[in-house]
């Protein structure tokens, strides 16, 4: 969505316009999918496969635009390619996770935490 606005300044003849573009993106980014533990095969298999890529080279992403670095991988997932102007320039962004107070859910509360 865009919005123009216009401002004058005062004693002065001419009008400066200025156009703000913003973008919402929400994607629910699932979870690692533990292939092993969940059984998957065939098609479940392949999807867990790029869901974990996904997010693996989403953390590359992450941490080459925390580091500074000159080669950001957006390139080598789906998933980057897409937030890509969401991730970098100057740009805001929210990441929101979903943990949970459960003993039985502490060791992927923590690596949600950590991610």
């Amino acid at each position: 969505a865009a919005t123009a606005a216009a401002t004058a300044t005062p004693g002065h003849d001419h009008v400066e316009a200025k156009t703000l573009t913003a973008k919402f993106q929400f994607v629910d980014l699932a979870g690692s999918e533990k292939v092993k533990a969940s059984g998957a095969e065939g098609e479940q298999l392949s999807q867990a496969i790029n869901i974990n890529h996904g997010l693996f080279v989403l953390g590359k992403v992450i941490t080459a635009l925390t580091d500074g670095n000159s080669h950001v991988p957006f390139r080598e997932s789906k998933l980057t390619r897409m937030l890509q102007n969401s991730l970098g320039g100057n740009s805001k962004t929210c990441m929101i996770a979903c943990v949970s107070p459960n003993d039985s859910s502490m060791a992927e509360t923590i690596s949600t935490l950590k991610y």
